[in-house]
């Protein structure tokens, strides 16, 4: 049996995503978010890493997101309708895949660690550490930012997916595009188009509301407990 060990708001919802667009049977094991905002130690039991998405499968232990995504579609997409079609669109298909997390994470994850920075630092040197991460925002990560920004709104000006027809490159990259928008200020009128074609999928909405009978199951277990 397929059991996806999902951490609370994370990159996991990828793979319940893709799992309902697969209409595969699948079990849920749910992992709230520590306070500090990390993932369980109890994750570690499952892989030496300890960090969501982890799938396993038959004794298999997968992680990543986007080798878990090329997993399940090759093991179970039996007609390939998640599959890039033509030559120049499985180039693609491979570049997003990589893309989403080798080039455009690492960005939003920075900015947000520079960021909370000075919000975990005594006082006496918050003014300094607010300076050295301003800094870094807009000397380094802000202009790198707007390049990619410019580069997808233009390449989704231009397709409506990522590789081709719909496949599981739009869900690898969905999830780096909703963090760009709750992070940024800008208006991106394609990338904002993207999101809600992808958010009106009906595997979407089923994981989506998921997603939230899980979080709001463990809320008040914990509420009744304390």
């Amino acid at each position: 049996m397929r059991v996806l060990h999902h951490l609370e708001k994370s990159r996991s919802f990828r793979i319940l995503w893709a799992m309902q667009e697969l209409g595969l049977d699948y079990q849920i094991k749910f992992y709230p978010r520590m306070p500090n905002l990390s993932a369980p130690p109890e994750l570690k039991a499952i892989h030496p890493l300890g960090k969501a998405p982890i799938l396993t499968d038959d004794g298999l232990v997968l992680a990543e997101s986007a080798a878990i995504l090329e997993y399940l579609q090759e093991q179970y997409d039996r007609h390939d309708y998640f599959a890039p079609k033509t030559q120049q669109s499985k180039q693609q298909y491979r570049y997003w895949m990589h893309y989403a997390e080798g080039s455009l994470m690492p960005l939003l994850v920075m900015q947000l660690v520079m960021t909370n920075v000075p919000r975990h630092v005594p006082w006496i040197i918050k003014p300094i550490a607010n300076r050295i991460c301003e800094g870094v925002k807009n000397n380094f990560v802000r202009p790198r930012l707007k390049d990619h920004i410019q580069f997808i709104e233009n390449y989704l000006a231009e397709h409506e997916y990522f590789a081709g027809p719909f496949s599981f490159a739009d869900i690898q990259m969905t999830f780096p595009l909703q963090a760009l928008m709750s992070r940024t200020s800008g208006s991106y009128p394609q990338i904002l188009n993207f999101i809600q074609r992808m958010q009106s999928r009906d595997a979407f909405v089923r994981a989506h509301q998921q997603e939230q009978e899980l979080e709001q199951g463990f809320a008040l277990k914990a509420t009744r407990l304390n």
